[in-house]
């Protein structure tokens, strides 16, 4: 059974050992058989292998060999056994704290002196970690109040800005309908007066046709000399 976990040593689930060692989370299974089926111990909660340093380190062994993968998991089982046996033979005492207390009273009483000191100045950070917290939470919550206010206020102008689009929109729509009309009625009055010009040019050709007539017929019919220079008048 392994026994080379290190105080404190962080574990890693198999999706987190797959970013480590730099493969697909199928290939961390897949190297972990091979490991098992050749000696190889993991840790395990139930049927899930949980994985350290020593196992991220043996799964990269076997994506940069150039052997088979049998053989390199078979010599990392060696080495892990080898590892787990120099671990195991060495017995770790846990020391007498009680007998390493000194006997003198007055030194017992500088040890709890100074116990107490860092305990009530570890009760006062903790107290300012606490302000701290409760301040940065005001913090956080009037930026909040600002993010909103300033997200309504943008909202509120661009309703502004759209209201005011659409009044000129409406406006220049207005303005263009009533442009359009005065034109209509301008080219309306123009067309009459050009019907009213071209009747008076007819009446006044055919005046002159008259005219004409008259003056052709009275040259050629004249009485005397003078008759027919009269003849005109008289008409």
């Amino acid at each position: 059974m392994r026994n080379d976990i290190q105080p404190y040593e962080r574990s890693f689930t198999s999706k987190e050992a797959a970013e480590q060692a730099g493969i697909a989370t199928p290939t961390v299974r897949k190297y972990g058989q091979i490991l098992e089926r050749n000696g190889y111990e993991f840790f395990k909660d139930g049927d899930r292998r949980i994985f350290v340093q020593s196992d991220i380190d043996a799964l990269i062994a076997l994506r940069d060999t150039d052997k088979p993968l049998d053989e390199t998991a078979k010599s990392l089982a060696h080495q892990q056994q080898d590892r787990l046996s120099g671990s195991s033979s060495t017995d770790i005492s846990p020391s007498d704290t009680y007998h390493q207390l000194p006997q003198d009273p007055n030194q017992l009483k500088e040890i709890l002196s100074y116990l107490a000191n860092e305990l009530a100045a570890s009760r006062e950070m903790n107290v300012q970690v606490v302000n701290e917290m409760n301040q940065l939470k005001t913090q956080v919550s009037r930026l909040k109040q600002d993010h909103h206010d300033l997200s309504s206020n943008i909202s509120n102008s661009a309703q502004k800005t759209q209201r005011k689009i659409e009044e000129l929109s409406k406006l220049q729509k207005s303005q263009y309908e009533t442009l359009l009309e005065q034109e209509v009625q301008k080219n309306e009055y123009l067309k009459e007066e050009l019907q009213k010009l071209r009747k008076e040019q007819q009446m006044e050709w055919r005046a002159q046709n008259d005219y004409n007539k008259r003056l052709e017929e009275a040259i050629q019919k004249p009485k005397d000399k003078w008759d027919w220079l009269f003849a005109l008048f008289r008409k």
